[in-house]
Formats: structure tokens, C-alpha cells, sequence
């Protein structure tokens, strides 16, 4: 995978779009004049879970021993059903908070932002490959960059976009992602009997 396709990969499964009235729902019970404050704080924090899973992955996976193999058909998988969900949403009301209240790192930055399914993600590019970290920190600064911006600015796209635009966007971004999932769970098919292959021999 190149920098260019784990950064749209890391940018769908942020899912910015999705979150947005989210978001604007969480921040509407908060003074205006905080609510930038607190979006960029959220999104710093998130931002800083996510590095750190990208550095210490490859460490919890050879804790776990863990093959890149079952990590890639695992990863397949979960981004599947996470696609699923996005074309097909399931019914339930968003993170509620007391009015007024100001959210700390949960529900905004974990895991509105930094979901399990972006930390798992992250995990599986520093194990696939760890001569690459600088290149995967550049994929994953430029799809918090371009997710930070839309949601930064959440009113303008709410407003230009419809609640039935951020829902076609939304099932669109799903159904790429389906075609990335099916394609990491075959790589790590393909690697896995190449290897049987190569041990028969």
C-alpha cells in the first residue's frame, strides 16, 4: 500500500463526514466562544492516540506474536463491517451530554476520531511494514488534516451539503472502503498461502 491509498483508507475510516452532526450536536450545547477551543483540543488529543498507536503497534503485535498475514485478514474483515454499518446505519441517538457540558477526550477525540477500528487500522500498517513509519505518519497527518478541516468547519458543510447529501457521502465513502477491505482480506489471503507454498516445498 503507498501513502496515498492508507491515507484515503485512514480518511474513510475516520469517517469525518459521518461525524458531523455528531459533532455539531455535541458542540451546540457549549458557549460559542469555547467551541472552537474545544474542537481543536479534541482533535490534537486524537491525534496524539492515533501516533501512538502507529509507534507502539508493531511492538504489541511482536508481543503478541502476531502474523502479518492473520493482521491483514483481521484488518479485512473489520473494515468490512465497519463499511457495512456506514452504507446500511444502524438506528441509535448520538453521545449525549449534560448541556453545557465540555467533552474531555471521550466521545470526540476516543472515539468519535480515534475509533478502534483507526487504531487497529494504524496497528496493521506498522506491522505490514516498519522500514515505512515515516510514510505512514505522513498518510495518517494528512487524513486527520483533511478530517480536522471538514469538521472545523462542520456548519458550512452541514449547511451545504443537507443531512440526505451527508448520508449519500457517507454510503459512498462505505462502499469504497468495502472495496479496500476485500482487497487487504485477499493480500493477506494470497501472502498466507504463498508462505503454506514455500513451507510444502
Amino acid at each position: 500500500m503507498d501513502t496515498f491509498s492508507a491515507a484515503v483508507m485512514l480518511f474513510l475510516i475516520m469517517d469525518p463526514l459521518g461525524n458531523l452532526p455528531i459533532f455539531a450536536s455535541i458542540l451546540r450545547h457549549i458557549e460559542p466562544k469555547k467551541r472552537r477551543r474545544v474542537l481543536i483540543r479534541e482533535l490534537l488529543f486524537a491525534l496524539g492516540i492515533m501516533l501512538l498507536f502507529l509507534f507502539a503497534g508493531e511492538a504489541i503485535l511482536n508481543f503478541l506474536n502476531l502474523k502479518s498475514e492473520s493482521v491483514s485478514i483481521a484488518g479485512g474483515i473489520i473494515l468490512f463491517l465497519i463499511a457495512i454499518r456506514m452504507i446500511f446505519p444502524q438506528p441509535g441517538g448520538v453521545v449525549g451530554l449534560a448541556a453545557g457540558e465540555e467533552p474531555f477526550i471521550v466521545p470526540m477525540a476516543i472515539p468519535l476520531m480515534a475509533g478502534p477500528s483507526v487504531l487497529a487500522a494504524l496497528i496493521l500498517l506498522a506491522h505490514t511494514d516498519s522500514s515505512r513509519m515515516m510514510d505512514w505518519t505522513v498518510a495518517l497527518l494528512a487524513a486527520w488534516g483533511a478530517s480536522a478541516v471538514i469538521l472545523m468547519f462542520y456548519k458550512v458543510f452541514t449547511k451545504a451539503l443537507g443531512e440526505k447529501g451527508l448520508t449519500a457521502v457517507e454510503r459512498l465513502m462505505g462502499m469504497v472502503l468495502v472495496m479496500i477491505s476485500v482487497q487487504m482480506f485477499l493480500d493477506g489471503i494470497a501472502s498466507y498461502m504463498a508462505h503454506l507454498g514455500q513451507a510444502a516445498q
